[in-house]
């Protein structure tokens, strides 16, 4: 019997899998500090949850062992 891959830590805390198999990436960067400087539409999309491509949806669902 073959052994189950395990589950990347890192990558399961970074993206989620919605229920239609999309993967969805959890936070971004630049958004801890500095704001001050940053554009309002800036921080706006920042907020926002970014869906991850389709070329690399393949290897992510390898790394999360889905």
């Amino acid at each position: 019997m073959k052994n189950k891959q395990k589950t990347k830590r890192a990558i399961a805390k970074r993206f989620h899998v919605t229920g239609s198999g999309k993967i969805i990436k959890n936070g971004n960067t630049n958004t801890s500090h500095l704001a001050l400087s940053k554009q309002r539409k800036t921080k706006n999309h920042l907020r926002k949850k970014k869906q991850i491509s389709r070329a690399d949806r393949r290897r992510l669902n390898r790394l999360i062992a889905r």
